[in-house]
């Protein structure tokens, strides 16, 4: 059996979470993103990262404003709205129950 697929799905259903995570209470550019997820070895290339900020734009969970840059073309921030802040604290709820079970059936209690 590969576990390959496996991980890989484990890690795509939570990177959502985590991206809400990182611009909780900040602003971010996408690089910055990749950078703190590269820190956590989160191992997420520009072409996972962008399609999601798009799909999180798309669900309002995520506004973002444009800046001129002088080194190139302008950048946008990605921020939290206020209904992504609220899908955060649901997705940490769920997610600290998730860790809850399955340490209890890995510890066979």
């Amino acid at each position: 059996m590969k576990l390959d697929n496996t991980k890989a799905q484990m890690k795509k259903g939570i990177l959502e979470m985590c991206i809400l995570s990182i611009l909780d209470g900040k602003e971010a550019y996408p690089s910055d993103i990749l950078t703190e997820l590269k820190t956590a070895k989160l191992l997420v290339v520009e072409g996972t990262l962008y399609p999601l900020l798009t799909r999180l734009k798309k669900a309002e969970l995520l506004s973002y404003r444009w800046e001129e840059s002088t080194s190139g073309p302008p950048r946008k921030y990605y921020t939290l709205t206020k209904e992504g802040k609220k899908a955060l604290e649901e997705l940490s709820l769920s997610w600290d129950e998730l860790v809850k079970s399955i340490t209890k059936i890995m510890s066979n209690e």
